[in-house]
């Protein structure tokens, strides 16, 4: 037991946090005026291993209107800005192949008028072994624009307890691997000292 326990915490201090697959995580919602912004867009696969050729497209609905203006094509490698309100200004983040998971693109210099709703659409087909098989995913961001960043009370003391815990988990591993030293320090000495007596005992029983 103390050697799996072991075992498991020089895993635990060993393992990378950069192993891991593709997660749908939600883009950011709140820009500041004058700075660049990243509108995240993620779309994985159910099956990674299913070849595939996906197109992605960014519409635009300003606030108070209600028509979506489309803005933005990418269809690798080619990435086509469509209005002129974001020429110069918007440029392709997303997967650099045709296979595209991550549909991200960067605003550069946001303005108030960039504040509204996003929608991004992923054109997929995927190349299955009997037939062709075409997805649309569509997924929509709702960007304000500030004039300057604000730091909500909930963002500060999560990064807190973030930074805690990692603390804690580290002496808590820390612990554990000097424990886990000591006990197999401990087995070494006990199995040392029994094979002293061992000999003492073979000495004796040979002296005449």
């Amino acid at each position: 037991m103390t050697h799996w326990l072991c075992f498991l915490a020089a895993c635990s201090l060993l393992v990378s946090p950069c192993l891991s697959g593709c997660a749908e995580v939600d883009s950011m919602t709140e820009a500041v005026a004058g700075e660049g912004f990243l509108l995240g867009c993620i779309s994985c696969k159910k099956r990674e291993e299913v070849p595939a050729r996906t197109t992605v497209d960014w519409h635009f609905k300003p606030r108070h209107e209600d028509q979506f203006r489309h803005i933005f094509h990418y269809d690798h490698p080619t990435a086509d800005v469509l209005h002129e309100d974001f020429r110069e200004r918007l440029k392709w983040h997303g997967t650099r192949n045709r296979d595209i998971q991550v549909g991200a693109v960067y605003i550069q210099n946001v303005t108030f008028n960039d504040s509204g709703s996003y929608r991004c659409t992923f054109h997929r087909t995927l190349f299955l072994p009997l037939a062709d098989e075409r997805v649309v995913v569509e997924k929509e961001v709702e960007l304000t624009v500030l004039a300057a960043a604000k730091r909500e009370l909930v963002s500060v003391v999560s990064e807190i307890l973030m930074y805690v815990l990692i603390v804690v988990l580290q002496l808590w591993l820390i612990v554990v691997l000097v424990y886990c030293y000591r006990k197999i320090w401990d087995e070494h000495e006990a199995r040392e000292e029994k094979k002293a007596q061992k000999e003492l005992l073979q000495l004796k029983d040979n002296i005449p």
